[in-house]
C-alpha cells in the first residue's frame, strides 16, 4: 500500500476512534446512518458509492474523494467508470471542481498500483 493511502486510512481511523470514544449519541447515530446508508438496497452498494464520489467532488471535500475512491477501488469499479464519474462531477460542479479531480487521479493512481 502507498504512503499517501496509508497515511490517509491511519489518519482517518485514529480520528474516528477519538471522536466516537467521546460516547455523543448524535455523532455516533450519525456515523451509523452514514454507514447504513451505503449498503445494498434498491441500489447496490456500487451505484451508491459512485454517487458518493460525484457528490463528494461536487462538495470539494478531499477527504470524502479519497474514501469513495477506496470504496469504489474495493467495489471493482474501472478506471474508465472513474473516469465518467469524474466528467460527470465536473459537469455538475463547474470548473472548480478541476483541482479535486486532480488530486482524485493522483489518489486513484495510487490505488490502482497498489
Amino acid at each position: 500500500m502507498s504512503q499517501l493511502i496509508q497515511e490517509f486510512n491511519d489518519y482517518r481511523t485514529k480520528m474516528n476512534e477519538v471522536i466516537l470514544s467521546k460516547n455523543n449519541l448524535v455523532m455516533k447515530r450519525l456515523w451509523n446512518l452514514d454507514t447504513n446508508t451505503y449498503e445494498d438496497g434498491a441500489l447496490d452498494k456500487k451505484t451508491k458509492e459512485m454517487l458518493g464520489l460525484v457528490a463528494s467532488m461536487v462538495l470539494r471535500c478531499d477527504d470524502c474523494i479519497k474514501y469513495h475512491l477506496g470504496k469504489v477501488h474495493e467495489l471493482g469499479v474501472t478506471t474508465d467508470e472513474v473516469y465518467e464519474i469524474f466528467a460527470v462531477a465536473n459537469i455538475v460542479g463547474g470548473t472548480i471542481v478541476i483541482p479535486h479531480t486532480r488530486r482524485a487521479a493522483e489518489y486513484w493512481e495510487e490505488l490502482s498500483n497498489s
